[in-house]
């Protein structure tokens, strides 16, 4: 009887999963979106398989479900899909990138409606930057420039790249791409030719889209639109019945090997000891890491 239930929970999942990189803007006071869903792993699935069918990243994934075998995971066993999460402590408005847990957010004020898409960013040693720009171009077929650095990077490993990568199946920039006006314009928020990479730090910088995903954005933003690249690994939402949720990822690596230390909030921490609430979940929260909204305090 519960593994039937489970099985009916898992194909409503399914279903939902439809509509699952699309929300309306919580209630008033509230910061959560999405609900957790559970898949039942199917023969010859892999963690990539599943986080792609579910349209979340892969290191979300791996951080929902710690000990799973992301290659080999066991058939029956039941994972959890990531699919709540509280939205970022920032204006909701235009494009957000919250490197810390790998994903995009495109605000639609006017509509009340938010867009979460997974994404890859800059690997250790080629840092996606934290910033404040706009997007300053939108490319469809993009060619590709190899700088310097790229091309010696390569040239390294016995491969010589083409000055210029033309447009095409060849093209890593996929068939969109959106220039930001951060620097020189070096980076890029485009699409990809390969069929891995989103939701891991595998870029040289760039954001990197599933193709899907940069055809719609592509399609739905327009030049001067405003875009902010935040590296936020700890949220926290005070909600509407004064309960509590915190949600921490692991901190990112930096190129110097720095960390974020995961601490709560000061506002938060002062709150609860006014009316007497213990933190000892909510550091368990920090602890976990496992991306989820957790609730620390119960509703009042």
């Amino acid at each position: 009887m519960i593994r039937n239930l489970l099985l009916a929970f898992v194909i409503c999942g399914l279903s939902l999963q439809i509509q699952a990189k699309t929300y309306p803007f919580p209630p008033q006071g509230s910061r959560i979106v999405g609900k957790i869903i559970y898949h039942e792993v199917q023969k010859g699935e892999t963690v990539a398989h599943i986080a792609d069918a579910y349209n979340v990243g892969f290191l979300n994934m791996m951080e929902a479900n710690p000990g799973v075998d992301p290659f080999l995971p066991q058939v029956g066993h039941v994972v959890t899909i990531p699919a709540r999460t509280i939205l970022p402590d920032v204006p909701w408005q235009g494009i957000v990138v919250n490197l810390a847990e790998l994903r995009l957010y495109y605000f639609e004020p006017e509509k009340r409606l938010v867009h979460i898409f997974p994404v890859g960013i800059g690997r250790i040693g080629r840092d996606t930057p934290e910033m404040e720009t706009k997007i300053s171009q939108k490319r469809p077929n993009p060619t590709w420039t190899p700088p310097q650095s790229i091309r010696a990077e390569y040239r390294k490993k016995g491969i010589e790249l083409p000055a210029v990568v033309p447009a095409g199946p060849d093209n890593p920039l996929g068939l969109f791409a959106l220039r930001l006006a951060y620097g020189a314009g070096d980076y890029l928020i485009h699409g990809t030719n390969k069929d891995f990479g989103i939701g891991l730090r595998v870029s040289a910088g760039c954001i990197r889209m599933n193709p899907k995903d940069i055809d719609w954005l592509f399609h739905h933003v327009n030049v001067g639109e405003k875009v902010r690249v935040i590296d936020e690994p700890v949220k926290v939402s005070l909600e509407p019945d004064r309960s509590v949720f915190v949600e921490a990822h692991e901190p990112l690596t930096r190129s110097n090997g720095s960390k974020k230390v995961l601490t709560l909030p000061q506002e938060l921490v002062w709150w609860m000891a006014e009316f007497h609430h213990s933190d000892q979940k909510a550091k368990a929260a920090l602890m976990t890491k496992n991306g989820i909204p957790i609730e620390v305090v119960k509703a009042q």
